[in-house]
């Protein structure tokens, strides 16, 4: 491996390197990164950090550019990709590339539920968890979803339709329907590319996009795969309990161009999202064909945890927000429109007005 300003070479992976809370590194893409300092501020706590230590976490993580201290030399370039050619795939992974070779075309896929059905079969189990999980029983997921079955439209009749035109307006931006993408995170959970194939369909279909706080590539690299510089993004907040990271995240995205920032008021603190808080047991079980093998298990019995993929995200969210507190605090940070994302209840317009 090369550092700058030193030559170091180590055999990758060593049982030994850089894998405690004290010092800690993991290679994305050959490049090494020191993430020693990040280990305890992570959004999904210290133990998603540190299942990589000393290891291969390309598919895992985005790091910023700060963190990274050099490149593996071709000798340990080497070594890495013969250690991931004999480790050989999990049933998981062979059960996605199965489904990715069977597959229908995409003109098969006439609605969002058959596009559903299939992206859940081509998915890892994890990202499934993540991207399919709801809380608890997931009663209000199911009457959101059965809200859309009483919307009704009333047709009117003899009425010229050769020029009816869909588009609309948000924040006085265009949008081609009234529909947009809003802010999920870890897009690349689904795609390499994540985050990014995002923007560009929202560019060639001419929707509007939303970014999450929590996306898994940096706002600059989103903002970089946008078709044209006038491509309007907004900005979905988490407002961190740390002002001055939360305000370092504003400014960041005002400066890259994004138009407004909504602020996500329904999340505060993780719900019990079962689906995704299983998923590695439910994997570990799929591994091993459903056998317990004993002194194997990587969970302690008696160990209950319910931030999963999502809960683990939004744990250094503050829970202290209010209306006369935080409006003000994030206009005192950005010119940009603020739109509060996440009300579900009636508001007297006199608290909107305070």
């Amino acid at each position: 491996m090369t550092i700058p300003g030193r030559d170091i070479s180590y055999p990758v992976p060593p049982s030994s390197w850089f894998t405690s809370d004290s010092s800690c590194w993991v290679i994305i893409r050959n490049r090494v990164y020191d993430v020693t300092d990040f280990i305890f501020n992570h959004p999904g706590g210290p133990q998603v950090i540190m299942d990589y230590a000393g290891q291969d976490a390309t598919a895992a993580f985005y790091l910023p550019r700060e963190k990274h201290l050099g490149t593996l030399d071709e000798g340990s370039t080497r070594e890495l990709r013969a250690a991931r050619r004999n480790k050989g795939k999990s049933r998981d992974e062979l059960r996605v590339e199965e489904a990715v070779r069977d597959k229908p075309p995409l003109g098969q896929m006439i609605n969002v539920r058959d596009i559903e059905e299939t992206a859940k079969k081509m998915l890892p189990y994890k990202a499934m968890a993540y991207y399919a999980s709801a809380a608890d029983d997931s009663i209000t997921y199911s009457e959101n979803a059965r809200a859309f079955s009483r919307f009704f439209f009333h047709p009117r009749v003899m009425k010229a339709v050769s020029g009816v035109d869909p588009s609309t307006t948000m924040l006085g931006y265009k949008t081609s329907i009234p529909v947009y993408i809003s802010g999920s995170a870890l897009a690349r959970l689904g795609h390499p590319l994540g985050e990014a194939n995002l923007t560009r369909g929202a560019y060639k279909s001419g929707i509007l996009q939303m970014v999450s706080s929590n996306s898994s590539l940096s706002y600059t690299q989103i903002a970089g795969a946008r078709g044209s510089p006038e491509q309007p993004l907004f900005f979905q907040l988490y407002k961190h309990k740390n002002d001055d990271i939360a305000a370092r995240r504003i400014r960041e995205v005002e400066e890259l161009g994004y138009k407004a920032i909504f602020l996500t008021v329904d999340a505060l603190v993780p719900s019990n999202r079962e689906l995704d808080t299983r998923a590695p047991q439910y994997l570990e079980e799929y591994e091993n064909q459903g056998k317990i093998i004993h002194g194997k298990r990587t969970y302690k019995s008696g160990d209950v945890s319910i931030l999963g993929t999502a809960g683990g995200l939004i744990v250094n969210n503050d829970l202290d927000m209010t209306w006369e507190k935080t409006i003000p605090w994030i206009r005192s940070v950005t010119k940009l429109p603020i739109v509060v994302k996440g009300v579900t209840v009636l508001i007297r317009p006199t608290v909107l007005v305070r």
